[in-house]
């Protein structure tokens, strides 16, 4: 595949519909006076910046594979990678409207599901070489982010505890209790709809799982679904500041103001004090070995090393 440059000068390159870039027109536009804010994603693109520098020996280029969490807006000059557990179908959503054309008016009308669909939305895999090129360079490209280990407990509970996912417990569940579970019953076997999180836990650190190739979407590491030390985004969101995070981008790109990002009204949210409890019955071995396994993204992305672990 041919690859893609993403090199030093694609930083902060978006040009809006002045020719400014967008944290040039943050400063001339009376619309935002929260310097804080500002302030807050100047110190995240900076951090990331000198963890990469500091971690990242090689640079290596972008191949066609690596551009599809991509999804384009070509409207709005905006680039979204999308990383599930982080508020993904509510971004898709928002995307949706972003380049429906009118057809849609209210990110919350449109289906889950619906948001899933990889034809509803392009992604930068889909197109040519310079065109990826050029929207790498001038478009706004930003990123959602959340705790690591709050992240994959969400993943455990969406994708092994929740009846109507057979598709996850036939083709994951079945594996992890035929490989981690000691006298399996024929049951388990069959439908794996029962894994518990320290098998998960053993599964990902298994070495045949990863000579099985990259892990699933919803447990890789956001490093390697959205190359933040390759691709440099302009804005890295998190998933603890979603809602001011989330308006925060749509006034920079210019969005119609009927477009909101939908609040949050889920009371079955994964929080800390609930990844705790999963992580109880997790040895100090297991512990330690799993938080070097996605330590990139704690370091990448500024959390601190979770309080509840023994490894210390």
């Amino acid at each position: 595949l041919t690859p893609f440059s993403a090199s030093e000068d694609m930083r902060s390159t978006w040009q809006g519909k002045a020719g400014r870039s967008p944290l040039q027109a943050l400063y001339d536009s009376d619309q935002f006076e929260q310097s804080s804010l500002q302030a807050v994603h100047q110190q995240r693109r900076e951090m990331l910046s000198n963890v990469c520098s500091r971690y990242t020996r090689k640079r290596r280029l972008l191949h066609q594979d690596d551009l599809r969490h991509l999804v384009v807006d070509d409207t709005h000059g905006l680039l979204y990678c999308y990383v599930p557990k982080v508020a993904c179908t509510n971004w898709k959503r928002v995307m949706m409207v972003l380049t429906g054309q009118g057809k849609y008016k209210d990110p919350l009308e449109i289906p889950a599901n619906e948001a899933h669909i990889p034809s509803n939305l392009r992604t930068l895999s889909d197109y040519s070489v310079p065109e990826i090129n050029y929207r790498l360079r001038s478009y706004l490209k930003f990123i959602f982010v959340r705790e690591p280990f709050e992240r994959l407990v969400s993943a455990y509970r969406n994708k092994f505890t929740l009846t109507y996912n057979t598709a996850f417990h036939k083709h994951y569940g079945t594996k992890i209790i035929r490989r981690h579970r000691q006298d399996p019953s024929d049951r388990a076997l069959e439908r794996g709809d029962d894994v518990r999180f320290e098998e998960f836990v053993y599964y990902l650190l298994d070495p045949r799982t990863q000579k099985e190739g990259p892990f699933n979407e919803h447990w890789e590491r956001v490093h390697s679904l959205c190359h933040p030390c390759i691709i440099h985004y302009d804005v890295v969101g998190k998933y603890e500041t979603l809602a001011e995070d989330a308006d925060y981008i749509l006034q920079l790109v210019g969005a119609d103001t009927s477009v909101k990002f939908p609040a949050s009204s889920k009371t079955t949210r994964t929080t800390d004090d609930m990844t705790a409890q999963f992580f109880q019955n997790i040895s100090p071995f297991y512990q330690r070995r799993l938080f070097n396994l996605y330590k990139m993204d704690y370091l990448l992305f500024n959390y601190s090393m979770p309080s509840y672990l023994h490894i210390r």
